[in-house]
């Protein structure tokens, strides 16, 4: 995991987005959401926007805290976030039954952290699809550090109509990413385009769970809370998750809530009554002095303004998490494994 310092958090922050305009790019990104009574449809009709605003906005504060693979993880006792995030993408690789010297897809790859470990773990050759300019440009100075140039790449697209040929990949994954989809169906079925007959496709999905009550307003607050700090434009229960992959043509393997075997909650990192040395910078005490210093660096020019507004809707999505997690509505880790058939009417 990367271990930013101060300086780059501050030089990192806004992204892509010139400097005088990062707290207009708020103001809009923020607009957008049902939050602040942005709606939904909104949301979804300007979701490339939306995103590309959100990650600009996020990403240094993502990799300052969390490291490389912006993404939870079910976690043993004893086991260290590091570790579990790890252990999380080493079992996706070992679910696609991924083999040496294959052509493998990360579809929203972030700035790569999965892809990385993940073509080092079962020695594929892996392209990360990603439509921000920015984490792409930081995913391939970190493949340079880590010397997997030669395995790992990035192509820059919206994966709603990715410039890859059909049939082309022999494993596709995505890890909490196409939640970010205004049509998951749509979403799925480019997957289904651009993967091989007879292999499989394999995600993380962000859900709300079958306990998630659209009439109930805490729930409707708390869904708000993580759409606006996770540039969300609507979150599906895991029933419609599973019902688009079927709909875009793939035949289910298994699918299941990980978060539901975790030893350890996945979201003790975000909690503010749970303290850890190896992950301080997110815990109540870390976070507090996060915010502090990026006052501090916006006072004295070194971050743009607006800054603080990020961190503060980042916090609020942190809030949103745990509760929803604690009340059993929301899930990180909806896992599914879906194949392609080997005959394909096209």
């Amino acid at each position: 995991m990367s271990k930013q310092s101060a300086l780059d958090l501050a030089t990192g922050l806004g992204g892509k987005i010139a400097k005088d305009d990062v707290i207009s790019a708020v103001d809009k990104y923020e607009k957008y959401h049902g939050y602040y009574g942005g709606e939904e449809e909104e949301r979804k009709a300007n979701y490339g926007d939306m995103v590309n605003k959100y990650y600009d906005l996020v990403t240094s504060f993502y990799e300052y805290g969390w490291g490389e693979s912006f993404h939870f993880a079910p976690r043993i006792k004893g086991e260290s976030l590091k570790e579990s995030i790890k252990r999380h993408e080493h079992f996706l690789a070992l679910q696609l039954g991924l083999k040496p010297g294959q052509k493998v897809l990360d579809v929203g790859c972030g700035i790569g952290g999965p892809l990385r470990e993940i073509a080092q773990f079962s020695l594929t050759s892996v392209t990360g699809v990603n439509n921000n300019e920015y984490q792409i440009s930081r995913g391939k100075v970190l493949n340079r550090v880590a010397g997997v140039d030669q395995a790992c790449d990035f192509v820059k697209a919206d994966f709603m109509k990715m410039t890859f040929p059909d049939n082309h990949f022999d494993a596709v994954y995505a890890i909490e990413a196409t939640c970010h989809a205004p049509d998951v169906v749509g979403c799925y079925k480019e997957i289904y385009r651009v993967l091989k007959p007879g292999q499989c496709f394999a995600a993380y999905e962000w859900c709300m769970t079958d306990s998630f009550d659209p009439n109930n307003q805490e729930h409707q607050k708390i869904k708000a809370e993580i759409e606006l700090g996770n540039g969300l434009p609507d979150i599906r229960l895991t029933g419609q998750c599973l019902d688009a992959v079927k709909k875009a043509g793939f035949e289910v393997v298994w699918a299941k809530d990980l978060a539901a075997d975790s030893h350890v909650p996945w979201y003790l990192p975000l909690d503010k009554s749970h303290f850890s040395l190896s992950s301080f910078r997110l815990t109540a005490v870390g976070r507090l002095i996060t915010k502090n210093m990026v006052k501090a660096l916006e006072y004295v020019g070194l971050a743009p303004k607006g800054s603080q507004r990020v961190q503060d809707f980042l916090e609020k999505a942190a809030e949103g998490l745990v509760e929803g997690a604690k009340k059993d509505i929301f899930t990180p880790m909806y896992f599914f494994v879906a194949q392609k058939p080997v005959s394909v009417d096209q």
